[in-house]
């Protein structure tokens, strides 16, 4: 056992993939063997009943940015075919830090969850933008068309076990506590953000009835 110490500089790392074997061990041959390469039918059942993943990218130089994307459940994704699929675009801040990384890396990962299930279905492959296509029209969302989409090209995706939502507890109501740790939302805006906006202008924006009138529109 190495010497403990303060120093992070100081800290024991792992800086190849043989030390990382050597901690971790090897996988079993279940887990290192499962990735496949185009969509089954379970496959798509998940995605029409999925309405929430988290898109990874990377910029040219390495920078990540992991992103959430929601819709209703059946307009989140559209399968073009068994090794394509599209998100869609919706109103946002338009920092678009993720799509900034696709026009420079199109590598992503994509993973997927349904809630109450620990399990999740992830997706890697090769991004493009795509400015119209006429699945845009199957991505209409309360009126709304999308201007943007993510295709995705899967070079390989898989089931990822439930280990880590068991762990945190996610889906237990028990667990939850929204605002016992940390301010609302409005208070988070007031400490951190250039909002220009007193915290009384700031609740009034995040009232559920005002801030979700921008969902789509």
């Amino acid at each position: 056992m190495t010497e403990q110490t303060d120093d992070p500089a100081q800290w024991p790392t792992v800086a190849t993939a043989e030390e990382l074997v050597e901690l971790l061990g090897e996988p079993a041959p279940r887990s290192r063997d499962k990735a496949r390469h185009a969509l089954l039918d379970v496959d798509r059942a998940w995605l029409a009943a999925s309405p929430f993943c988290v898109m990874a990218t990377a910029s040219a130089a390495g920078e990540c940015d992991a992103s959430p994307k929601g819709d209703p459940a059946g307009s989140l994704v559209h399968v073009i075919d068994e090794r394509t699929i599209a998100l869609a675009e919706r109103p946002g801040n338009r920092r678009a830090d993720g799509y900034r990384n696709i026009v420079e890396n199109p590598h992503v990962g994509l993973t997927f969850l349904i809630p109450g299930r620990g399990d999740t279905l992830r997706i890697n492959g090769r991004a493009r933008l795509v400015r119209d296509a006429p699945f845009f029209d199957d991505l209409v969302v309360r009126g709304h068309r999308p201007v943007l989409a993510v295709v995705v090209a899967i070079e390989e995706l898989f089931f990822h076990c439930a280990k880590a939502f068991l762990r945190s507890g996610l889906w237990d109501p028990a667990t939850w506590d929204p605002e016992g740790a940390v301010p609302r939302r409005a208070a988070l805006a007031a400490e951190t953000e250039p909002t220009g906006m007193s915290l009384a202008e700031l609740d009034e924006h995040y009232r559920p009835e005002n801030y979700t009138k921008g969902l789509y529109a």
